[in-house]
């Protein structure tokens, strides 16, 4: 392979010979109408078959999906090489492929299908397979690499996604393996609103995930969720605080300006008294403080309102802080 490829599979953290070295077109002999070159690059060409042959027969077909999957991963277009993988084995299951999906799947850092790939390949291929050795070190380093995940709906028969992965229906019969990290966890089911959730894995770690998924407008138990109607009212209340105070910043920062520009003019003016001066000073300086007050508390009470807004995103990625100079606003949103 390229260059290119040494370093992808240097940073995917395996030796980059195993997967230039080992993603070898052992495959393209195992299904017959690819033939046996010795380079990933340089596939054999497909004798062009006779006029009156009969069509094609799945083996060919799964020959060709191979070549373009060994085309596609020499150009480290890896989710296109692993389309191309699947519809071959897909045609004509072959052990020797899922050996090329599960380096494939290393390639894109998922390292828990990387696992399964090859545990399946150990258990589909024969004894004498020459990647079974190479595939067993593997597999040490993947365990190292992976966790698992406890998940929960309160429907059964829920679609669960990881990373957007359809990767089966609750109940599980065990927690899932899944590659350690930050992970995306979705769960779907028809006539309900599917719940999204992140979690971090770590190594050997069995995390726990619980999602509920309502009916559209309903809670749980066929009415309103527990709390929505209290959430919606401090949601109102906080905005119609955030309006009062600022229309009162926004007045009293008038009748401040008002206040300065009386100030201004009297001690302008001739004659004139110190406590006309003193009175007109306090009553500037008193409604200042006022106007920068109330502009404080309506920063405070718009983020929090805000942030009870927000809240209620079913990704629950949303967070609010005040800072200096305004309002820092991150998360994620759909």
């Amino acid at each position: 392979m390229s260059g290119r490829d040494d370093r992808r599979g240097t940073r995917a953290g395996r030796p980059a010979g195993l997967v230039l070295a080992s993603l070898a077109v052992a495959a393209l002999g195992a299904l017959g109408a690819v033939g046996a070159p010795r380079a990933l690059a340089q596939p054999a060409p497909a004798s062009p078959a006779p006029a009156s042959s009969a069509p094609a027969s799945p083996v060919k077909d799964a020959g060709k999906h191979f070549r373009r999957g060994v085309a596609l991963y020499n150009e480290a277009d890896y989710r296109g090489a692993l389309v191309e993988f699947r519809r071959a084995y897909e045609t004509a299951p072959n052990a020797t492929v899922l050996y090329n999906i599960g380096q494939t799947q290393y390639q894109l850092q998922n390292y828990a299908a990387a696992l399964t790939m090859f545990e399946r390949y150990l258990t589909e291929s024969s004894s004498a397979s020459p990647h079974r050795r190479e595939v067993e070190q593997t597999l040490d380093t993947l365990r190292s690499r992976v966790g698992n995940l406890r998940i929960t709906t309160n429907v059964a028969g829920c679609e669960i996604t990881i990373d957007d992965d359809l990767i089966g229906k609750t109940p599980f019969a065990a927690p899932p393996v899944v590659s350690v990290g930050r992970r995306k966890i979705t769960a779907m089911h028809p006539g309900r609103t599917p719940d999204t959730r992140f979690v971090e894995i770590a190594a050997g770690e069995t995390a726990e995930v619980s999602l509920s998924l309502l009916e559209p407008g309903r809670g749980l138990a066929g009415g309103p969720p527990a709390g929505a109607t209290r959430g919606t009212d401090w949601v109102t209340t906080g905005w119609i605080t955030t309006g009062a105070l600022a229309a009162g910043a926004v007045t009293t920062g008038i009748l401040a300006f008002v206040a300065s520009r009386q100030l201004r003019d009297a001690r302008r003016s001739f004659p004139t008294s110190r406590d006309d001066l003193d009175r007109k000073a306090s009553r500037a300086t008193t409604l200042a403080v006022a106007t920068d007050v109330l502009a404080a508390a309506t920063v405070v009470a718009g983020a929090v309102t805000l942030k009870l807004t927000l809240s209620r995103s079913p990704s629950h990625e949303v967070h609010v802080a005040v800072v200096p100079g305004g309002i820092e606003l991150a998360g994620v949103f759909h």
